[in-house]
């Protein structure tokens, strides 16, 4: 919410939390593994040795990745509420949480649905930074579904027909997922 108050060096926040959306998440990953293994090798391990820590690294990775995109959908749902509604529910008594819990964040549920949809399909069609990242080391531990498709169309001959398979049956699986989710958060958004 800091983000949306007209404050000296908004813009240059702003700036600074978007820009890890333009750089590709293949170099993102190479720039991450660099970093976490730097730190990582003064405990005597890799990314790699660990599943523990491939997962978490990207988690971290797709979550600084993808902060800056999300922020701007959020800074335009905040921007978008009334500012009569808000003075409303202050005339009628509502203090700062009433007025978070009960006008904001409603008025903001086609901006948490829209970001709750990115977040979620883009976790699934994880590919690049996987790849860069960990290349699903240890021992395919680490491994998202969309590299395993890859892996499996590319890496046995023979196997493009279960590599194919395993993509339309994900496909399917996203499809289900997608529109449960956008159903679920949908009911819950206020009608403007």
């Amino acid at each position: 919410m800091a983000l949306t108050k007209e404050m000296h060096g908004t813009n240059v926040f702003r700036t600074v939390f978007f820009m890890p959306n333009l750089i590709g998440g293949i170099v993102l990953g190479y720039i991450w593994q660099l970093i976490f293994n730097g730190v990582l090798s003064r405990y005597g391990t890799a990314l790699a040795l660990n599943e523990w820590y491939g997962f978490w690294g990207l988690i971290i990775l797709v979550s600084w990745q993808q902060i800056g995109y999300m922020m701007i959908i959020y800074i335009a749902g905040l921007q978008s509420i009334p500012g009569d509604i808000i003075e409303a529910a202050e005339i009628d008594g509502a203090n700062k949480i009433q007025t978070l819990f009960k006008v904001t964040i409603p008025m903001m549920m086609p901006s948490i649905t829209i970001c709750m949809f990115l977040s979620i399909t883009n976790g699934f069609k994880l590919f690049d930074q996987n790849l860069s990242l960990t290349a699903g080391e240890p021992s395919k531990m680490s491994e998202m579904m969309a590299l395993n498709i890859f892996n499996t169309f590319y890496g046995r001959t023979g196997w493009e027909g279960v590599g194919q398979a395993k993509a339309v049956i994900f496909f399917a699986i996203v499809v289900v997922i997608g529109m449960i989710q956008l159903r679920a958060t949908r009911s819950k958004e206020v009608q403007q």
